[in-house]
């Protein structure tokens, strides 16, 4: 691999979370084309851009930037999610909780990798830990 974000665990499972997004997407239906189909998938793209573009700045403040950004994006989806659930757009709501999970998932390693970047100094702006391990509650 050529490039120093390709070798990145977080960008590799933001490529998944684009995968579970689109899924979700593609089983909307054709009136909600660019609506929320359309916002989820930016969203989600965003987060894989973000983590990419922010691996080739030259300072740690500049990385934990585009990273706040990533993370900014995957709750966009998350929001998202829930209002597609809300609408009862999807007849299995398998989809939702399967993104649901990899968001949490996602949700901490990007924090994790962002707050190895900034230190203490931005706490409180962060969310409380909270234990972001995949199980089986979800709000789908």
């Amino acid at each position: 691999m050529a490039y120093k974000f390709e070798r990145l665990e977080v960008w590799q499972l933001a490529l998944e979370y684009v995968d579970l997004v689109y899924a979700i997407g593609e089983q909307l239906p054709r009136t909600e084309e660019y609506n929320w189909k359309s916002q989820m998938a930016r969203a989600a793209t965003s987060i894989a851009l973000n983590i990419a573009e922010g691996s080739t700045s030259q300072s740690d403040a500049e990385q934990a930037r585009f990273r706040g950004f990533a993370l900014r994006s995957l709750v966009e989806t998350v929001t998202c999610q829930h209002l597609v659930h809300r609408r009862q757009y999807l007849e299995d709501s398998q989809p939702l909780r399967d993104a649901y999970q990899a968001s949490e998932k996602l949700f901490a390693k990007l924090q994790s990798f962002r707050a190895s970047l900034v230190g203490d100094k931005d706490a409180r702006f962060r969310e409380e830990p909270t234990s972001y391990e995949c199980d089986s509650a979800t709000p789908f």
